[in-house]
């Protein structure tokens, strides 16, 4: 049977840098191995990865999430106008999300949740046919209950709801448009001890002002090795995807190890400027999902920088791993540095596009 999960493991170096803060404007950090680590969440990637111009070249639109229900029917009813009128794009968001859009007051839901356009006008569509019938709401409810495959189909426009999943409280999504997410991501943690942020005393200069400045303010950075994972469960993005063939979704993990690779969270980036691009990628076709997070839960020390030896603390520990648990997996990986030796089990490849064009061959 084919392997149903591939995990992607990167390792990128950032220069100094404050990419994801908390609610006290401080580095998100957590500790591992007793020692403290910067942080970057799985949700702050995420939204980056999913936001990118690649994502919307190479996948497509991403969804549009929000609570704010009445701009939500708004701005469908502008993207599907040429296909359906105002009343039935309104009478499909009510429907979907449970929510009375007659009065003129905002309407909001409970919670953020993802919203995909193709998927309501897929619902518009379902529900002009059955007013063409002559059934009522109670008979469109349960048609729309069986059609639970083809709604799914709709989603392929908006992926991210596919990969990342969807919670839902209210209306028809509480019933049937749950989806349990196929893409787990791990928060990004530093494979070495960050024990001192920097902090940056910065002013902003009043040229209007002779003395002092019209600003000061302070920002805490650091610098550091990231570990990135990630794991997909090709089964269950085919499902979420409407019973899509396993090409399909290879094709979007190849984009997925692309974006793993590249993309950065925007945060105080115009401050900081880390564009920095991952130093190694590895992806693994497993019959499970494995993180390689516990080859730094003894934090990696300088002898010369941290990155040469979180390189080499990777490999060492995926071989441990592989061998030890008699794992079946076909895995590969890309690395810029030129002195890195590869373990026997894993194939090397000299570019991430052809990174990705082995994942489209299956680990071929």
């Amino acid at each position: 049977m084919p392997l149903n999960f591939i995990n992607f493991h990167v390792l990128i170096s950032h220069s100094p840098s404050c990419l994801n803060r908390d609610d006290m404007n401080m580095q998100k950090n957590a500790v591992f191995g007793g020692k403290r680590r910067v942080r970057i969440s799985s949700q702050s990637l995420k939204r980056a990865m999913r936001k990118s111009d690649y994502y919307k070249t190479s996948i497509g639109q991403s969804s549009i999430r929000t609570k704010h229900i009445s701009t939500l029917y708004q701005m469908a009813a502008q993207h599907l106008g040429d296909r359906y009128d105002d009343v039935l794009v309104k009478d499909a968001v009510s429907l979907i999300s449970g929510k009375d859009l007659t009065s003129d007051e905002e309407v909001r839901d409970d919670a953020v949740a993802p919203w995909a356009l193709e998927e309501i006008a897929w619902f518009c569509e379902q529900i002009k046919q059955a007013k063409e019938a002559g059934e009522d709401e109670k008979a469109i409810k349960k048609n729309l209950k069986a059609s639970t495959e083809a709604m799914k189909q709709a989603l392929a426009s908006c992926v991210d709801i596919a990969l990342s999943g969807r919670m839902a409280t209210s209306g028809l999504m509480s019933e049937f448009g749950k989806i349990d997410g196929a893409l787990a991501v791990a928060h990004a943690i530093t494979t070495h001890e960050v024990s001192d942020s920097d902090i940056d005393w910065f002013t902003a200069v009043d040229d209007l002002q002779e003395l002092g400045s019209g600003h000061l303010d302070t920002q805490e950075f650091s610098s550091g090795v990231f570990y990135r994972y990630a794991s997909l469960n090709v089964g269950q993005l085919q499902e979420n995807l409407g019973g899509v063939n396993r090409d399909q979704v290879l094709d979007i993990a190849a984009h997925t190890l692309h974006m793993l690779a590249t993309v950065v969270p925007s945060a105080k980036q115009q401050s900081f400027a880390a564009h920095n691009l991952a130093d190694l990628a590895m992806v693994s076709f497993s019959d499970l999902p494995v993180s390689l997070a516990n080859a730094f839960e003894r934090p990696v020390r300088a002898s010369d920088g941290f990155l040469k030896p979180s390189l080499t603390g990777l490999n060492d520990y995926w071989q441990k791993v592989h061998k030890g648990y008699g794992l079946e997996e076909r895995c590969a990986e890309f690395s810029l540095d030129d002195e890195l030796e590869f373990p026997t089990d894993i194939q090397k490849q000299e570019s991430l596009e052809a990174m990705k064009t082995w994942i489209r061959n299956d680990g071929a």
